[in-house]
């Protein structure tokens, strides 16, 4: 279990499969405003949500100049027909080994009715067009999120 990463702290770089099989490279997307949401598992209420959230966003985020990114455990197939089912319009990306959520301290000890597991814990990461961490959300509460990271965009005053 890694520690948090901070603001201010660089994003280190990674590459994962997204729904469609296709690799992505984190530097794809240098120059941008990027949000990273790290999730438990596809197709559950709270993941669904917040998924939809950000679908529903998308105009304003677009025009910010924003980019979003899901990342969990789940398999390509399993991102896939999450993707579909919702019309979700931002890559999901596989993270099987759960390296990159380690990377970013999203995966947790989880304690579930007295039960402990590892796990990603809901969170977000905004990454300013530098590459570096702007604001973190280290525990995620669906409601009102994408509220919460739209204003934190704007904050970035990147839009043109």
């Amino acid at each position: 279990m890694s520690d948090w990463l901070e603001e201010g702290s660089k994003v280190p770089s990674f590459t994962l499969i997204d729904d469609s099989g296709d690799k992505i490279k984190s530097s794809a997307w240098s120059g941008s405003p990027v949000v990273i949401y790290f999730y438990p598992k596809d197709d559950t209420p709270g993941c669904t949500k917040q998924a939809c959230a950000f679908r529903d966003a998308a105009d304003e985020l677009r025009a910010l100049g924003a980019v979003v990114v899901g990342v969990s455990c789940d398999s390509t197939q399993s991102h896939a027909k999450f993707r579909d089912k919702y019309s979700l319009n931002f890559p999901l990306l596989v993270d099987a080994d759960h390296q990159v959520a380690e990377k970013f301290g999203a995966w947790r000890e989880k304690n579930m009715y007295g039960k402990k597991s590892m796990g990603i814990q809901r969170s977000t990461f905004l990454i300013d067009p530098k590459g570096k961490v702007a604001k973190v959300w280290k525990r995620v509460q669906v409601d009102g999120h994408d509220a919460q990271v739209l204003e934190a965009i704007r904050g970035l005053g990147t839009s043109e």
